[in-house]
């Protein structure tokens, strides 16, 4: 069996922990198996390269940056190496160019177009471990880039991929995705599988376990992978497609996200092309938007309402004072800081009605007023109080029976 192998900064932050997962790769090539293992840079390398960086500039240049942040994960993979050949086990180490990630698109932020594993099957079939730099590929150009957020994930599930891999296992400092944050609610449950949709819409609203590109790109690939912890053997939870049986869970898991901040437009004239000037402008000044809620009131005017993270809510106010005049004399600009968003995801929600009305009907009982609510498909959240926010995921977890493991 082929297995690909993805270990974070945390997972080889000291010595000891690189000898730690030196040891795990030598008892799975024991175990007969082929091996190949993406690593990131050691948990804060990649930090004081920042600052480093900018101590020297105010603002580095970007390509430059790519150049020096990708030096990160070099290192790491090459006393993995080392480490691994004082086992006794055959080993290399290759870059990201070597592994053939061939990118696209700006500096510090590329997307992976292609990958060649040319050079990584030839390691394979001679029988040496492959240890591979994430993080990083190299342009049409044969410049540097790095993927941004989550990029180390993204190269595993990639290389996984070009590879024909058996098995992806992302290794990290938590055991797998939960029914909720274990240190919010204590009796959240690790889960035995959860389908791509599902990740992808939990991280979209907080969850932490892995970025969406990394999920989105298995998803696209059919690629089945594992997050399981790096610190134990424990079996962690299988993403994969999205199967009958998993219909049978009406909520698959709860997540909330904090700092989130909401900005409403009164008085806005109800005319085509509003909504378009009003997001447009948000649009030119690069900020992301969250839930999204427009209706028209009996005066005629309408009003819209958006949520963003805290840290950008001077920029939005910035940006949108400028507009009010362009909407005419009754438009006004409110804000509201110190809110969270509670969200609740299942893919069983397509065959199950009432679920709206069973977690409003849990938050009411638990004196827990809601602001903003958006849904899809697969997911429902809602706006609440920060200081309730723990309440709430408490309250909702436990109505949908999720602190107990299905028959």
């Amino acid at each position: 069996m082929l297995i690909v192998q993805k270990y974070g900064g945390t997972s080889v932050g000291s010595f000891d922990r690189i000898r730690n997962v030196a040891g795990r790769i030598k008892s799975l090539r024991e175990d007969g198996h082929q091996v190949a293992v993406v690593v990131s840079a050691m948990g804060g390398v990649t930090d004081k390269l920042v600052t480093m960086a900018r101590e020297l500039c105010d603002e580095p240049p970007e390509r430059e940056m790519d150049v020096l942040l990708s030096t990160g994960e070099q290192q790491s993979i090459a006393l993995v190496t080392m480490a691994l050949r004082q086992l006794g086990v055959e080993a290399v180490s290759i870059t990201g160019r070597q592994a053939g990630m061939k990118t696209s698109g700006s500096h510090t932020r590329a997307r992976i177009e292609a990958i060649d594993p040319t050079l990584s099957r030839r390691y394979l079939g001679e029988g040496k471990v492959v240890i591979v730099a994430g993080f990083q590929g190299v342009n049409e150009e044969g410049l540097i880039q790095t993927l941004g957020r989550g990029g180390s994930d993204l190269s595993a599930i990639a290389f996984a991929s070009s590879v024909r891999a058996d098995l992806c296992q992302v290794l990290t400092d938590v055991d797998g995705v939960y029914t909720a944050d274990p240190r919010v609610v204590r009796d959240a449950r690790k889960l035995p599988e959860i389908s791509y949709d599902e990740l992808l819409e939990l991280a979209s609203v907080g969850t932490k376990v892995m970025q969406s590109r990394s999920v989105e790109f298995a998803k696209k690939y059919g690629v089945k992978f594992e997050v399981r912890s790096s610190l134990n053997n424990n079996p962690g939870t299988i993403v994969t497609e999205e199967h009958e049986a998993m219909e049978a869970v009406v909520i698959r898991g709860v997540s909330i996200e904090r700092s989130q901040a909401r900005v409403t437009i009164t008085g806005i004239p109800d005319e085509p092309g509003m909504s378009a000037l009003i997001l447009g402008v948000l649009g030119e000044a690069e900020i992301n938007i969250d839930m999204i809620i427009s209706n028209t009131a009996h005066d005629g005017y309408a009003r819209h309402s958006f949520t963003m993270h805290t840290n950008d809510l001077g920029r939005v106010q910035a940006a949108l004072k400028p507009v009010l005049s362009d909407l005419g004399g009754e438009a006004n600009l409110e804000s509201e800081a110190g809110i969270a968003k509670l969200s609740v995801v299942g893919i069983g929600m397509r065959s199950h009605s009432g679920v709206a009305a069973q977690m409003f009907k849990a938050l009411g009982e638990g004196g827990i007023n809601i602001g903003m609510i958006s849904t899809s498909e697969i997911k429902i959240s809602v706006t609440v109080e920060e200081a309730r926010i723990e309440d709430a995921a408490r309250v909702v977890h436990s109505a949908f029976g999720l602190d107990t493991a299905p028959a």
